[in-house]
């Protein structure tokens, strides 16, 4: 409780008073009511990262999802060598993001990279990732995937454990397909597990720093910055905390907003079905 209230309740305090506020630091914070909000409706880099933020988000929720739940689907399995690949899968989760990026800084390189290698091979020129405007936030969003799929990995595993072999059993006797199976009882018993998981993959998506700060530095010409990112640079750099304040209650808002849409798109009833 005292961890909570010294490192979570007085910053989130903190930061609700401070939006209000012109502060940087060195001087005594100076009342300025709502002036932060109205300068965000007219700030060019807080829509840039906005958008990126948007983008980032289309590109990894989905892509994530599909990662997680295929390698859930495929490690199912009672095999040893799927005990093998889920510690492999696993590895990422537990490196730093600065270890992380920095092999996919090599991967991505344009001239000595092992993916432009690889497409090279097949003869197709690979673009310049982390240099190019229209491919640097693709570059985040695979490194982003890659890093973090094996958490909700297990988490899928763990949601297909819990569904009755007997469902199966009879499906089969039935004569339904694997197809058949798979989006009329596996999908719908997963539903809690995939809200979960959607859910906790639309706020990470959001709070997104590590990857572009390591990367790219927001670059190339601001395409992968982020709302986090310019939090940062605003509280950090530029010293200006009641600003960087209101983007991260604005921040806040957006994710608890999408948290309760996608908790009313994932409604399920209390047999795990989806209504």
């Amino acid at each position: 409780v005292v961890l909570f209230v010294l490192f979570t309740l007085i910053p989130i305090c903190a930061a609700v008073f401070l939006n209000f506020t012109d502060y940087d630091v060195v001087h005594a914070p100076k009342w300025i009511g709502l002036k932060n909000f109205k300068k965000l409706l007219h700030d060019e880099f807080f829509l840039i990262s906005l958008k990126n933020t948007i983008v980032y988000t289309a590109l990894y929720v989905p892509l994530g999802l599909l990662a997680s739940l295929l390698s859930a689907l495929f490690l199912n399995t009672r095999r040893k060598v799927a005990e093998l690949f889920r510690t492999f899968f696993y590895i990422p989760v537990l490196s730093s993001t600065v270890a992380t990026a920095t092999l996919w800084f090599w991967i991505l390189n344009p001239q000595l990279g092992l993916l432009n290698n690889v497409l090279s091979f097949f003869g197709i020129s690979g673009p310049a990732w982390l240099y190019d405007s229209k491919f640097a936030m693709i570059s985040v969003v695979m490194m982003s995937v890659w890093a973090g799929f094996g958490s909700n990995m297990m988490i899928f595993l763990a949601g297909l454990k819990g569904i009755p072999p007997t469902l199966y059993e009879s499906a089969q006797l039935d004569g339904a397909n694997k197809f058949t199976i798979f989006f009329h009882i596996t999908l719908p018993a997963l539903s809690k597990t995939t809200f979960l998981v959607s859910t906790m993959l639309i706020i990470s998506a959001f709070q997104v720093f590590d990857q572009a700060y390591v990367l790219t530095r927001g670059g190339p010409g601001n395409a992968t910055i982020t709302l986090v990112y310019y939090i940062y640079n605003n509280g950090f750099n530029n010293l200006k905390m009641g600003y960087a304040s209101s983007i991260s209650i604005v921040l806040f808002l957006m994710i608890a907003a999408l948290s309760f849409i996608n908790m009313k798109i994932n409604n399920t009833d209390d047999d795990g079905g989806l209504v």
